[in-house]
C-alpha cells in the first residue's frame, strides 16, 4: 500500500490513468485522467491545494507502472 495519499495509477491500454486519494480512511476514485490539467481538475475538487508543489512530491503523489506526466495508452 502506498504512504502517499494520492495515486495516480498504471496508464489504461487505452489511455488516461485512474487517480484515487485517500481520505477518512478509505481511498476514493476520482475519476480518469488523460493529462495533467484534468489531474489538477480532479485534486482540486478534492480540496488539495498547492498542487504546483505536490504533483512531484513522492510524499503526496506516487506515479504507478509509467512515467509521472504520461497519460498515453499501455
Amino acid at each position: 500500500m502506498s504512504s502517499a495519499p494520492i495515486v495516480v495509477h498504471r496508464p489504461s491500454r487505452t489511455g488516461g490513468r485512474r487517480v484515487t486519494v485517500h481520505r477518512n480512511g478509505r481511498n476514493e476514485i476520482l475519476g480518469t485522467a488523460f493529462s495533467d490539467h484534468d489531474l489538477v481538475v480532479f485534486l482540486e475538487s478534492a480540496g488539495v491545494s498547492d498542487l504546483e508543489s505536490v504533483l512531484d512530491q513522492p510524499r503526496w503523489v506516487e506515479w504507478r507502472d509509467g512515467p509521472a506526466h504520461d497519460f498515453g495508452a499501455a
